[in-house]
């Protein structure tokens, strides 16, 4: 697990939204129509972006694949994809408290 997190973390954009949207099993569209919707249109993910990222995070045992009853392929988080990230999400906590503790400095 350790090797996974110093991997990913800081995690880009892209991985965070493709994780975010695997909080239920989707296929390769389902994800890119997930982050579309939950980042407000702000990120718009190509295929190559996604399908490659999804590649690496099985390779490295984040996600898995399985095909449903109308042969498209599924992508799950795994437990540690899981761990993955909450350590994330823990990481991006603490960088916000920072950022509202010092944003009167700058504004």
């Amino acid at each position: 697990m350790e090797k996974v997190l110093k991997k990913y973390i800081p995690m880009t954009e892209t991985a965070f939204y493709i994780l975010l949207s695997l909080s239920t099993p989707r296929h390769g569209y389902g994800i890119v129509k997930h982050v579309e919707d939950i980042s407000n249109s702000r990120i718009q993910l190509g295929s190559g972006t996604v399908y490659g990222t999804l590649t690496k995070m099985q390779k490295d045992g984040v996600i898995t694949v399985f095909a449903d009853e109308e042969r498209k392929t599924v992508y799950e988080i795994t437990e540690v994809g899981r761990q993955l990230i909450a350590a994330e999400i823990q990481r991006l906590k603490e960088l916000y408290g920072n950022a509202i503790k010092y944003e009167g400095a700058f504004l």
